[in-house]
């Protein structure tokens, strides 16, 4: 990789990183768009520039989330149990998102992933928070909430909080609980979608040198070292703050991704 790309690809990986810790934010809404622009200034082949975006995102979370749930197991946060019962249908989900965005044209995937952003921004200006109305579900509750989680995060190359939150609160868990706890399950979405991606790519013509199938590893490498950093520092100023205003702001800077990847999908 050229300097100008790792220096890119640095910057956004602590972006990306401080973000995830200090929100509970997956940072693939953030990393796939430029990565998309990166790739394509790189002269990557067209017809796979926006999978490998995500897919590479996807795997940088498995960093990511090692890193920021440290933090937030420190302060005692992190659902073990919950995280446990989730997991197994979020393996099987992550797979099956991984195959299901291989097999979409880069266009219909660029779109998924802009309307996901925008509801995304939109949960996150307005700040509701679901209702308690229930607990937890049993064993097959679980594990359907978890393919669904694992489906939609590897879809759009996230980790999955925007999904695994909302149930979590719906499910009478506390906020801080439900952050620390989603940061837990960025690992296996992550690690799950990573495998689904290699599978997905590993026989398609025309991959950039340097990918294992939809996985730029060069790209990886370089967000990963950076995201590492800057995920425990987001995590320890998020027991700190009042973290409502940012989401809002972040909302806002959410809001101009989705509109930047709808008109790629409408203009493609």
């Amino acid at each position: 990789m050229d300097p100008w790309l790792i220096a890119a690809l640095l910057a956004l990986g602590a972006a990306i990183g401080f973000a995830a810790g200090l929100l509970g934010i997956g940072g693939g809404m953030l990393a796939v768009p430029f990565m998309t622009v990166l790739f394509a200034a790189q002269k990557f082949p067209p017809q796979h520039v926006v999978h490998m975006a995500i897919a590479t995102s996807l795997a940088t979370i498995m960093f990511t989330s090692i890193s920021s749930v440290r933090a937030h197991h420190k302060h005692g946060a992190v659902l073990w149990p919950v995280a446990r019962q989730l997991t197994p249908g979020i393996l099987l989900g992550s797979l099956a998102g991984a195959k299901i965005a291989g097999a979409l044209p880069a266009r219909w995937l660029t779109l998924v992933f802009a309307l996901f952003v925008g509801l995304s921004a939109t949960q996150l200006l307005l700040g509701r928070k679901p209702k308690a109305t229930r607990q937890l579900p049993g064993p097959a509750g679980m594990f359907g909430a978890g393919g669904v989680i694992g489906v939609v995060s590897a879809i759009v190359g996230a980790g999955g909080a925007f999904v695994s939150m909302p149930f979590m609160l719906w499910c009478n868990v506390r906020m801080h609980n439900a952050v620390a706890t989603a940061a837990a399950l960025g690992f296996p979405i992550a690690a799950a979608g990573t495998l689904g991606y290699v599978i997905s790519g590993w026989h398609m013509t025309g991959i950039t040198p340097g990918a294992i199938g939809y996985i730029h590893v060069p790209a990886l490498v370089t967000l990963a070292a950076a995201s590492v950093s800057l995920a425990p520092v987001g995590a320890r100023l998020a027991h700190r703050l009042d973290t409502a205003r940012l989401k809002r702001v972040f909302a806002l800077l959410l809001y101009a991704i989705a509109g930047f990847m709808l008109y790629k999908a409408i203009t493609s």
